[in-house]
């Protein structure tokens, strides 16, 4: 059994951490969930990307009912071990609106704001 003790570094501000995924391939950021202690040991142990729903207060495995599965590549810790940057290789859109990634609404573009 791996030792994961280094993961309470993780939680010492709160019982979440903001998990930004980025897709490997192309560098685009697909979303932010948050995570939460048993939530990170999870994705650690499976290799897929698990998260604390805050709404419905429970775990969820990103895909699981979708089939749009984010297969883990790396997982980088922030200078503050705050917030988690986690590569993945995507099945599918990311968002639950079906478009690839969470981040489709324009609010400034080119220094412009767009009408959302």
């Amino acid at each position: 059994m791996a030792d994961y003790s280094f993961l309470d570094s993780y939680f010492q501000k709160g019982g979440l951490v903001p998990a930004i995924v980025q897709e490997k391939a192309t560098g685009q950021v697909l979303m932010l969930a948050y995570m939460n202690r048993e939530s990170f040991q999870k994705t650690l142990e499976t290799g897929f990307t698990w998260f604390w729903s805050r709404s419905r207060q429970e775990l969820w495995n990103k895909g699981a009912t979708s089939g749009h599965v984010q297969r883990v590549v790396s997982i980088h810790g922030d200078c503050d071990r705050d917030t988690l940057l986690i590569q993945v290789e995507q099945t599918g859109p990311a968002c639950h609106t079906g478009s690839h990634s969470c981040f489709f609404r324009p609010i400034v573009e080119e220094g412009k704001v767009q009408d959302s």
